[in-house]
């Protein structure tokens, strides 16, 4: 079982973005994603602060947002990079399993990664993402990643991964 620290709150500036833009989203009546909370048992609880002091993950999570945009159903875990690759030790065989399963449905899986030293975030589809993780490299470097899946901050939208699903049905349609 894990054991609950601050490391799990990597990330949450850019899920901040991304629960901003899904709030917008919904506002504008394009999509309805939520946010797939992190299921943890608490241990010890601070009631003076109202705060959990120690906690254990409860389950393995799946991923980190899923919903419906426009009746297509997509799922897709946040990540973030301080280096000029991605390394595949980041994902989970747990999510891939669940991903897997979700695209035999007809669903859309795939990942936002944001390269903090580049300022870019781009969309990963899972297709993509399983061929990398079946191959023997440990990372995928940052010029390996298609510039047409750049996630572009628009239209109000910080995040806007929209356009990228877009641009993937037009790549990945099944005629």
């Amino acid at each position: 079982m894990a054991h609950w620290n601050t490391r799990g709150l990597r990330g949450s500036s850019f899920e901040g973005l991304i629960n901003f833009t899904n709030q917008s989203y919904l506002q504008h009546n394009l999509a309805v994603i939520q946010k797939v909370p992190t299921p943890i048992t608490p241990v010890e609880v601070n009631n003076k602060e109202r705060t959990i002091t120690k906690a254990y993950f409860g389950e393995k999570s799946t991923v980190d947002y899923i919903g419906v945009v426009q009746g297509i159903a997509i799922c897709f875990e946040a990540k973030e990079t301080k280096y000029t690759n991605f390394p595949l030790k980041n994902i989970h065989s747990h999510q891939m399993e669940f991903m897997s399963s979700f695209t035999k449905q007809e669903g859309i899986a795939f990942f936002l990664i944001n390269f903090k030293q580049a300022s870019k975030i781009f969309f990963l589809p899972w297709e993509e993402l399983d061929i990398a993780m079946k191959g023997s490299g440990k990372s995928i470097p940052y010029s390996s990643f298609n510039p047409d899946f750049l996630v572009h901050n628009r239209d109000g939208f910080p995040v806007h991964y929209l356009e990228a699903i877009n641009t993937y049905l037009k790549l990945y349609s099944k005629s």
